[in-house]
């Protein structure tokens, strides 16, 4: 008698033809990497993870932080993504360069300088982060973090362990490493 999924195909799992019941693929079996010759070592590299390339030690800010801090961060530490994080480090938003241009200088940028910093430190930073922003684990292939910065049209990605911020990766990060390595 047969039971749900067994199969009637000869010894070994296979019908005429070497295809499988059901023209179901036959499974992968896993193969060895290929033997070193004499005196020779085979190196066996693993994928890249975002860990390897990440930066570890990023600049942060709270949402209750006025603009002119987050201006004043990015102008001279040059850098243009700021994640936002609340007192336990864990992350709660993301500021770009731009949400800072559209949101708070797009319409003030006629106006002397003082009344510049005026209105700048008037508002605060939670007003304009994103507040869902796209993330990644530490232990993500740096293949899943390129496509999720392809396919979301996004310069970062805060880099996370639960909600707790341990890094961020942005696309100069890749731009770099491919020049590094030639």
């Amino acid at each position: 008698m047969l039971q749900s999924g067994m199969s009637t195909a000869p010894a070994g799992g296979r019908s005429r033809g070497g295809q499988r019941p059901g023209n179901a693929p036959a499974p992968k079996v896993p193969t060895r990497p290929p033997a070193a010759a004499p005196g020779k070592s085979v190196h066996v590299t693993r994928e890249r993870l975002v860990r390897d390339l990440m930066t570890e030690r990023v600049f942060t800010l709270k949402g209750r932080d006025d603009l002119a801090a987050l201006y004043d961060l990015m102008d001279s530490r040059h850098v243009r993504h700021v994640p936002i994080v609340d007192s336990d480090g864990e992350l709660v938003g993301l500021v770009t360069d731009r949400d800072l241009s559209r949101s708070a200088l797009g319409a003030v940028e006629e106006l002397p300088l003082s009344v510049e910093r005026d209105i700048l430190r008037r508002r605060r930073i939670r007003d304009i982060m994103a507040t869902e922003p796209d993330t990644i684990e530490p232990d993500a292939t740096l293949k899943e973090a390129a496509e999720i910065l392809l396919e979301n049209k996004v310069g970062c990605l805060p880099v996370v362990e639960g909600l707790r911020l341990v890094g961020i990766i942005t696309e100069a990060d890749f731009v770099r490493d491919f020049l590094e390595r030639g």
